[in-house]
């Protein structure tokens, strides 16, 4: 594999550009400007979502939803909807579903594999995710659905987490996994945001803050916007990622 190289521009990409995230809130949280610049580019967006979510805590008076019931999957499902309205992503699918699931295999569902916070900043795995959970799930039988939606959107480049999945989230590591193996096996080009905290973002995308502001507004049951900052459900506190490094490994 070629040597991974920085991206300062994304002005001369092609589409369609496929996003691959772990849960409903992780492309606009993590790419959400990135979508935006390249929609507004008139690049074609396609996302493909690991999971619902459903393990996600809720922020309180939210919804009267409850974490892990079929309530909460609606309604997170209805927000990740408005989310990508906004962002101007209208193509996007869930792992597991039609066209991101091998050929006549039926369709099923990876579900969230919760977690459970090492430190501030660092998650890693809840010690109680099921069989079900999208880190339990066969890799090789998950990267051959998503290299069926692949096969069906033939985008010209995929964008999603690098090695430590932005802050370790089992599941993001877990979408790193399939990523690679499904676009090794396509032999599209594969470009990652680069997760290490001491890496000088390269890419400014803070024109596009307003927007990704919007489009956070729609996760109410999973964040809070404040001025600049969104607010996890724990309380961690992050500022709005305008300023993102990426590194194209293929």
């Amino acid at each position: 594999m070629p040597e991974p190289r920085l991206v300062t521009d994304v002005r001369d990409w092609r589409g369609p550009v496929l996003f691959v995230h772990a849960h409903p809130d992780d492309e606009t949280i993590a790419t959400g400007a990135l979508i935006a610049e390249l929609v507004a580019l008139g690049i074609q967006v396609d996302l493909v979502t690991a999971t619902r979510g459903e393990r996600g805590e809720v922020v309180a008076g939210s919804t009267t939803a409850t974490e892990g019931s079929p309530e909460l999957v609606e309604h997170r499902e209805g927000e990740i909807f408005e989310a990508l309205s906004d962002l101007g992503v209208s193509r996007r699918c869930y792992l597991g579903a039609s066209p991101a699931r091998a050929p006549a295999q039926a369709p099923r569902r990876y579900l969230d594999s919760g977690m459970r916070w090492v430190r501030p900043g660092l998650a890693g795995p809840a010690e109680d995710s099921g069989p079900e959970a999208l880190t339990s799930a066969s890799l090789t039988e998950a990267a051959a659905d998503l290299s069926a939606a692949i096969d069906a959107w033939r985008p010209a480049r995929i964008v999603s987490y690098d090695e430590g999945g932005g802050y370790g989230h089992p599941d993001h590591v877990r979408v790193h996994q399939i990523v690679r193996a499904a676009a090794a096996a396509s032999g599209v080009a594969l470009t990652e945001v680069v997760s290490e905290a001491e890496t000088v973002s390269v890419l400014d995308l803070s024109h596009r803050t307003d927007l990704v502001r919007r489009a956070l507004g729609r996760y109410r049951s999973q964040v809070s916007v404040e001025g600049s900052d969104i607010v996890h459900v724990g309380g961690q506190r992050e500022p709005i990622t305008t300023r993102i490094a990426l590194r194209e490994v293929s």
